[in-house]
């Protein structure tokens, strides 16, 4: 399954290509069975649509999608970020701290970055800045909705352009480290949902 999923993110399997099993057992080197088995975790995890005669493909995106993920996105996280603040101790606050640094030692606007790398280091980032909240529930419920935003993000991370025209974090992710260690709750949850605003944008502007 996560070859597929890796695939899909990528864009080697772009939003609403068919998913024939024959296709992809050719693809993968695989039977038919794990196929069919990954298939249907996929759309357990929403990276693809079934539909009675129709098969299955990879599920599109779209502006409205994407706006209503980060609207719960954000709720969520404003909460949890909350949460944190007030209950985290200094394991959390250590995690944080290193999960920021892994982070800051990768630019994605430089050619020579592994993009993949580079995603997986920013969402642990910002899980590890929730993680003090003492509340899994919530925070599964991040996990899911983060999960299917990743999908854009990596339709934007992924895209050719020129240097200029590249992500960079501004500082955002070392201000909002600083107000979190600090407790100051008003200025990390203003620069979180600025940060997440700006993601946003970026990410509308490429789908």
């Amino acid at each position: 399954m996560e070859i597929i999923r890796q695939d899909i993110l990528s864009g080697s399997l772009p939003p609403g290509q068919k998913l024939v099993v024959a296709e992809l057992k050719e693809r993968y080197q695989v039977g038919a069975s794990p196929i069919r088995e990954a298939l249907v975790q996929l759309s357990w995890r929403k990276y693809v649509c079934f539909a009675p005669q129709k098969g299955c493909w990879v599920a599109p995106v779209s502006t409205t999608e994407l706006e209503d993920l980060y609207t719960t996105n954000q709720i969520l996280s404003q909460t949890l970020l909350e949460r944190a603040i007030q209950f985290g101790d200094e394991a959390w606050e250590i995690n944080i701290i290193t999960s920021y640094h892994k982070l800051n030692r990768l630019n994605p606007a430089d050619d020579s970055t592994d993009l993949n790398e580079w995603e997986m280091r920013h969402s642990e980032f910002h899980l590890a800045l929730l993680a003090g909240s003492q509340s899994p529930t919530m925070l599964g419920l991040y996990h899911q909705v983060y999960e299917q935003i990743q999908r854009y993000r990596h339709i934007w991370v992924n895209r050719q352009r020129h240097y200029d025209e590249r992500y960079n974090d501004n500082g955002e992710h070392e201000m909002m480290m600083k107000a979190v260690l600090d407790r100051d709750s008003d200025q990390a949850l203003a620069l979180m949902k600025a940060h997440s605003q700006r993601a946003l944008d970026m990410i509308k502007a490429n789908i």
